[in-house]
């Protein structure tokens, strides 16, 4: 992978589920605006700050670091399905958001560390830190594909900006054992045939 951000070690794992949960991190500090405040600032300033710099930074890597993605290995798609719907698995969580959240209580922070520690945990454990609303808001889609490397066949998720075409080439980087990413230098555009092959 040219690109070692994007390998799945535990911090990139973490930064890819921030990103993740990032525009729950903003509802939270929306509840948390005080509109009696004279200076218009959430009612715990510093942790609102943090949670915001969180949420822009990791979302904004994560998107950056998938874009920059311009080669990998060529495969020919056999079979393709859209999965992306899996990806609304990741609503779940943003319940939380209909709920009173006070981020200056202790107790509710510590329960809210343990409920998102046990999340990236599965997250990491099962390899689908990259099932992600973040990739599905920037028009990303996950599709289950069998694709064929010359006389190998593989059947894995596949993360990609365009449809996958039956019977097309694609460049695809290997994520995790049955994830994928697709790119291609030609802005995602697929190729009949690699001069590689």
């Amino acid at each position: 992978m040219n690109d070692p951000s994007l390998r799945l070690r535990p911090w990139a794992s973490l930064l890819l589920f921030f990103s993740a949960y990032s525009p729950l991190l903003i509802i939270l500090i929306v509840k948390d605006y005080d509109p009696t405040h004279l200076a218009w600032l959430p009612r715990n300033p510093w942790l609102s700050g943090i949670l915001l710099v969180v949420a822009v930074f990791s979302s904004i890597a994560i998107l950056r670091s998938v874009k920059e993605i311009k080669s990998g290995l060529p495969v020919t798609v056999t079979k393709a399905s859209n999965k992306s719907g899996d990806m609304f698995g990741y609503t779940i969580p943003y319940m939380l958001s209909f709920l009173r959240v006070d981020l200056g209580d202790w107790q509710t922070i510590i329960s809210l560390m343990i409920f998102l520690s046990i999340l990236f945990v599965m997250a990491y454990r099962t390899q689908t830190v990259f099932v992600n609303p973040i990739l599905a808001l920037a028009g990303y889609m996950l599709i289950d594909c069998t694709f064929k490397r010359g006389d190998k066949e593989i059947q894995a998720m596949v993360v990609t900006r365009t449809p996958l075409a039956i019977g097309t080439s694609y460049r695809v980087e290997r994520l995790s054992h049955y994830l994928y990413i697709a790119a291609t230098p030609d802005e995602l555009k697929p190729k009949e045939k690699f001069d590689d092959e």
